[in-house]
C-alpha cells in the first residue's frame, strides 16, 4: 500500500544538518534576521555523547571570534572550554624526551584568545540555544530525499523523525551543513581533487595527558607561565606527519594522527592496536603515556584523503554549501571553523540581499569567488609541504610566516566585518595579490630549504613571544578600524610580509647559498626593510 503524500509545510529556511556549522548558521541568520522561519534538521538524537562526538575541538582566532563575538558565546567558551595556551611544536621523531628537542611556541599565552572545544559540549549547549533563540531545531531527523527548485521554485525535503514518521517540507533557501554526508555537493557531483593527499586517524582517552610531566627537566619546566603546556595544541612532528594532543575540557585527551598518504599509508595506522604500533616507532613518548591508559580508550575513527575542493558554495537558485559539506582543507592550524564562520557570513550576505529584492546572481559568484580565492591561499600552506614537517630548521619559520600572513589579510578583513566588501577588496586588489604571489613563492622557497636544510634540533624553545612585532599583530587584532585604517593596515601588513620574506630568504642563504637562486627577487634591500628576527638573533 503506497503512503499517502503528506502535506509540505512551508518554510523559509531549512537547514540540513545541525552539527557546528548548520547550528552556528541558524543562530547567525536568527540574529540577523528574527522574522525567518528556520528549520535546521538534524540526523543524530540529543543529547550527543561528551568527549567523544567529533573531531574539530581546536579553535584559531577567526573562529573563537566569530563564536564569542558575531555568536554571542563567550560566556559559554569561558565557562565551559578551555582557553588555550596557543599552538606549540616538538620535533620529537623518534625521541623519548620532550625536554631534548626544539620546542616551537609562546612561553606566555598571546592576547586574543582561542579556545579547545569539546565537540559535544558544545553542540549540545547550540542545540539548546538554537530552541532558546526560536529556531526549530529537530534532531532525530533522517533526511530521506531532495529536490533543488529553479529560478524562484520552492526546494522540497522529505525526513523521517525518530518514531518513524515521515515530514515533507518546502522552502525558499536550502542550505547544506550536512558534513561529509554533503547531500547537494554529492548530489550535484561538485567534489573536486585538490592536490593535497593527506589522511587522519584519531582517538580520544579518558584522561587528562598532563604533558608537562612528561620531562623532569626543571629548566624546560619552568619555560612557560603558568606550567600548563597540556593547555596548547601540541604537536609532535616528524617527516610527513604531525600526531596532536588536544585537552577537552571533560577531563579527556584528544590525539590524532595526520600524514601525507605516500609516506605514511593509512593501512598502517587504521585501527588503535597498528596506531599504537605506529607511535611506538615514530612517537614513542606519546605511546608510552597511552599504553598506560589502553582501559580508557572512548572512540577511534579515521579519514582516507580528508581534503577536497569544491566547484560551488553558493547558487543565486537559493541553496549554499558550509563546512564540510562544500570544501575542507587539513586540520593544521585548524582553519576548518575559521571556513564555517566565512561561509556563514557569505550565506548571511545572501539571504539579506534575498530579502531586500535584490538579484542574487552576480553577488553569489563574486562571494564564491571571494570564498575560493581564501581556500586556495590557506591550501597553499599544505599542498606538497608535509615533507617538511619534521624540520627543526625550516618547519619553525614557516609557522611564522604562515601565522603573520593568516594575521595580516585575511583576519583583518573577517574582524572588521568586510569579508563582503566589495569595494574595499577592489581597492586593494594590487596589495593582496602581491601578498598571495609572496605566500606560494614562500611555500616553494621551504619546500627547496628544505630539500638542502642541515635539520638542526637543538635542545631549545623558540619562544614566538620574543617577536615583539609577532605579538603585536596577534594583539591588535580586535582593534576597531574605519576604512582608511584597515586599508593603511593592511598595506603595512603587506610590507612587512616583504620584510619577512626577505629576512627568511637571506637568513637561509647565508647558510646555503644556493637558495638565492630562483628566490633573489624576495630580498629587497635591506635599508627598505627590518630584520624582523634581528630582536632574537
Amino acid at each position: 500500500m503506497n503512503e499517502p503524500m503528506a502535506t509540505s509545510v512551508r518554510h523559509d529556511i531549512v537547514i540540513l544538518g545541525g552539527g557546528l556549522a548548520g547550528l552556528t548558521l541558524a543562530m547567525q541568520l536568527r540574529a540577523q534576521h528574527p522574522e525567518l522561519d528556520i528549520v535546521v534538521l538534524e540526523r543524530r538524537e540529543h543529547p550527543l555523547p561528551v568527549a567523544a562526538h567529533k573531531v574539530g575541538e581546536s579553535t584559531v582566532e577567526i573562529a573563537a571570534h566569530y563564536f564569542a563575538h558575531t555568536l554571542g558565546l563567550r560566556e559559554h567558551l569561558e565557562k565551559d572550554h578551555i582557553r588555550k595556551f596557543g599552538f606549540r611544536f616538538f620535533f620529537s621523531e623518534g625521541r623519548n624526551d620532550l625536554g631534548d628537542v626544539t620546542e616551537l611556541g609562546v612561553s606566555q599565552v598571546l592576547p586574543t584568545p582561542s579556545y579547545q572545544l569539546d565537540r559535544g559540549i558544545l553542540e549540545n549547549f547550540l542545540g539548546e540555544e538554537a530552541l532558546r533563540r526560536g529556531i526549530d531545531f529537530r534532531d532525530g531527523a533522517n533526511v530521506k530525499a531532495f529536490d533543488i527548485g529553479h529560478g524562484d521554485d520552492e526546494h522540497t525535503v522529505r525526513y523521517t523523525d525518530a518514531q518513524g514518521a515521515t515530514h515533507h517540507l518546502s522552502c525558499r533557501w536550502l542550505l547544506d551543513a550536512s558534513g561529509r554526508t554533503a547531500f547537494i555537493r554529492r548530489k550535484l557531483d561538485l567534489t573536486r581533487d585538490n592536490g593535497h593527499h593527506a589522511n587522519a586517524v584519531w582517538f580520544r582517552i579518558n584522561d587528562r595527558l598532563e604533558i608537562d610531566g612528561w620531562c623532569d627537566d626543571t629548566v624546560w619546566k619552568s619555560r612557560c607561565t603558568p606550567p600548563e603546556r597540556w593547555r596548547s595544541t601540541n604537536h609532535l612532528c616528524g617527516p610527513g606527519y604531525w600526531l596532536w594532543l588536544i585537552p577537552l575540557s571533560s577531563g579527556a585527551h584528544s590525539v590524532g594522527i595526520v600524514a601525507d598518504a605516500q609516506m605514511h599509508p593509512i593501512e598502517t595506522m587504521r585501527d588503535f592496536d597498528k596506531a599504537m604500533e605506529w607511535m611506538k616507532i615514530h612517537q614513542p613518548v606519546v605511546y608510552r603515556e597511552i599504553d598506560k591508559r589502553r582501559d580508557k580508550l572512548l572512540d577511534f575513527a579515521f579519514f582516507r584523503h580528508f581534503s577536497y575542493g569544491c566547484s560551488r558554495m553558493y547558487s543565486a537558485d537559493r541553496w549554499a554549501l558550509t563546512g564540510e559539506a562544500g570544501a575542507f582543507l587539513d586540520p593544521f592550524y585548524s582553519p576548518g571553523s575559521d571556513f564555517i564562520a566565512i561561509s556563514n557570513t557569505y550565506i548571511c550576505m545572501l539571504v539579506d540581499l534575498d530579502l531586500r529584492g535584490e538579484p542574487l546572481a552576480p553577488y553569489a559568484r563574486i562571494y564564491e569567488r571571494l570564498f575560493m580565492s581564501f581556500y586556495e591561499n590557506t591550501l597553499q600552506m599544505y599542498r606538497h609541504q608535509y615533507p617538511l614537517f619534521g624540520d627543526a630548521e625550516v618547519l619553525p619559520i614557516k609557522v611564522i610566516w604562515d601565522y603573520a600572513y593568516y594575521w595580516g589579510v585575511l583576519c583583518q578583513l573577517v574582524f572588521q566585518k568586510r569579508l563582503g566588501d566589495t569595494a574595499l577588496i577592489a581597492s586593494l586588489a594590487p596589495e593582496l595579490e602581491v601578498a598571495k604571489v609572496l605566500n606560494e613563492d614562500m611555500q616553494a622557497f621551504f619546500r627547496r630549504w628544505h630539500g638542502v636544510s642541515r635539520g638542526r634540533n637543538p635542545k631549545a624553545m623558540l619562544d614566538q613571544r620574543e617577536l615583539a612585532w609577532f605579538s603585536e599583530m596577534n594583539r591588535t587584532l580586535h582593534d576597531v578600524l574605519d576604512d582608511g585604517a584597515l586599508m593603511a593596515r593592511l598595506r603595512d601588513n603587506v610590507e612587512l610580509l616583504r620584510s619577512l620574506a626577505a629576512t627568511i630568504v637571506e637568513r637561509a642563504a647565508a647558510h646555503e647559498p644556493t637558495l638565492l637562486d630562483g628566490a633573489s627577487h624576495l630580498v629587497t634591500p635591506a635599508a627598505e626593510r627590518t630584520d624582523l628576527f634581528a630582536e632574537v638573533a
